[in-house]
């Protein structure tokens, strides 16, 4: 219950303070969470360290605490979903290459939405429910009810209707079938039951969704990251589909395709390091 107030709380002040207010608040708490959080700091430097060996540990530390920073600036974003309007598309928020959607949902197969939990993923799921697109988002539950609530509503007040983790396959499938969008994050495991893959050269589990549902229902798989730009806009990038032909052989075929879209997730956590929210250690021994 206590999370539960902790979260209304924080929506209030979003919903209430100025944007810029809201962006001080929330650094602010993000300075404090930093200071007295060592296993969050601890894993958040490794993983820079692990994707930027080359670089000093000063930068490396700039780029931490940039992370606990935007992270903080990204739930003042999710809170302020419900003032989302057209009258920011274009403006507030740029749209790249949104003609890969149309293209992938002309085929009539679905279309799997690839992303990581990098920018902000719940806002481009909102701009995307917004333009009119059917989409759907697997997505964590949390443990206590009423602050999963609070997170679906912020989904749903723009369109975006929500399948739980865990119960995923058969609703991802149904809406797949019925040419919907279905907006995955591929680059953390929380099953820890998907495939061991290299990443930047080092071992960690993906999750196999993204790949599984497009090779059951012939999807297109198309990249999608909403990123946040120095002048505090946003752009929501859209890659061209994943170009793969599958052999016949499930399993090889999964981990083939999984390494093929791995690439695009890693040159956009490489490019955008500030804004990739992994406060776990991600790889394994």
């Amino acid at each position: 219950m206590f999370n539960y107030f902790i979260y209304r709380f924080a929506q209030f002040l979003a919903l209430h303070l100025t944007t810029k207010s809201a962006y001080a608040t929330a650094v602010f708490i993000a300075d404090v969470r930093f200071m007295f959080t060592y296993r969050d700091r601890r894993a958040v430097t490794d993983n820079l360290k692990a994707i930027f060996p080359e670089k000093p540990e000063s930068e490396i530390r700039r780029m931490r605490r940039e992370v606990f920073r935007n992270f903080a600036k990204y739930l003042v974003e999710f809170f302020r979903i419900p003032k989302l309007g057209m009258q920011d598309i274009g403006g507030n928020i740029k749209l790249e290459n949104m003609h890969y959607f149309d293209q992938a949902l002309a085929k009539g197969k679905g279309l799997v939405l690839l992303s990581a939990h990098l920018g902000n993923w719940e806002l481009g799921g909102a701009v995307a429910g917004l333009l009119g697109y059917p989409i759907w988002a697997v997505a964590l539950t949390h443990k206590d009810k009423k602050v999963n609530e609070i997170f679906n509503s912020q989904r749903q007040c723009k369109g975006v209707k929500v399948i739980a983790l865990g119960k995923a396959a058969r609703q991802c499938l149904e809406a797949l079938n019925k040419n919907e969008i279905v907006a995955l994050v591929g680059d953390r495991d929380f099953s820890e039951r998907g495939p061991a893959v290299n990443f930047f050269g080092k071992p960690t589990l993906l999750p196999e969704g993204p790949a599984a549902f497009s090779l059951k229902t012939g999807a297109s798989i198309v990249p999608v990251f909403m990123l946040k730009n120095h002048d505090g806009t946003f752009t929501l990038k859209v890659e061209r589909p994943i170009e793969f032909k599958p052999s016949g052989d499930k399993n090889k075929d999964t981990l083939d395709l999984i390494n093929r879209y791995k690439i695009v997730i890693e040159d956009y956590i490489r490019r955008y390091p500030e804004q990739w929210y992994m406060f776990r250690r991600f790889w394994i021994s």
